[in-house]
């Protein structure tokens, strides 16, 4: 078997990739973003269940601590959404989302026993620019972002827009702070 020979300039010619399965491309982000959220709570030291039925929440993610006040475990609901964005970031301290109004109101709803959280993935138009793998490492593009919706009103006639945070990165460090500020009795 003869090995491929870069060309002048030192670059290996491009290869032409395999076919993508037939999964519709929605369902591809949502394995995308649950891969994403596994990543994440391995990360943090948290563990994970889903709800059955999800009615409108996708995961529980719990947390043991020694530090936390309320419990020893305390658990947080996530739903989970996925959308396009071209940019690396998005520009700005916030980006727009839309929810139908039933699901904000879900998120929204004050008091809670158990805090809820919307976590948005950010990916490019096409999945060919979703992740790249090394030897030593997978990068996913773009993130997750966060925002908690509790008190959210609703604005619109059957959907709602609300600002996500880009500072709210959600990755292990900012699923550590959560669930400790829950662990204190505060809010995410």
């Amino acid at each position: 078997m003869a090995l491929t020979q870069p060309e002048p300039g030192g670059l290996l010619p491009e290869r032409t990739a395999p076919p993508r399965g037939s999964l519709a491309i929605t369902a591809c982000m949502e394995t995308l973003q649950v891969g994403y959220l596994h990543a994440v709570a391995a990360a943090a030291g948290c563990s994970l269940s889903q709800p059955f039925p999800d009615n409108g929440i996708d995961w529980h993610v719990s947390h043991s601590a020694p530090g936390h006040t309320v419990d020893d475990e305390v658990t947080i609901k996530i739903q989970l959404k996925c959308t396009y964005q071209i940019a690396p970031r998005p520009p700005g301290a916030a980006f727009s989302f839309t929810l139908d109004n039933p699901h904000l109101l879900k998120l929204a709803r004050t008091p809670v026993a158990v805090h809820k959280i919307l976590v948005v993935m950010l990916v490019p138009r096409t999945p060919d620019a979703w992740l790249c793998a090394s030897h030593d490492s997978l990068y996913l593009r773009h993130c997750c972002y966060w925002v908690d919706l509790a008190g959210h009103p609703v604005t619109g006639r059957h959907r709602t827009t609300v600002r996500v945070p880009t500072a709210n990165v959600f990755d292990d460090r900012a699923l550590r702070g959560i669930m400790n500020r829950i662990g204190a009795g505060g809010a995410p």
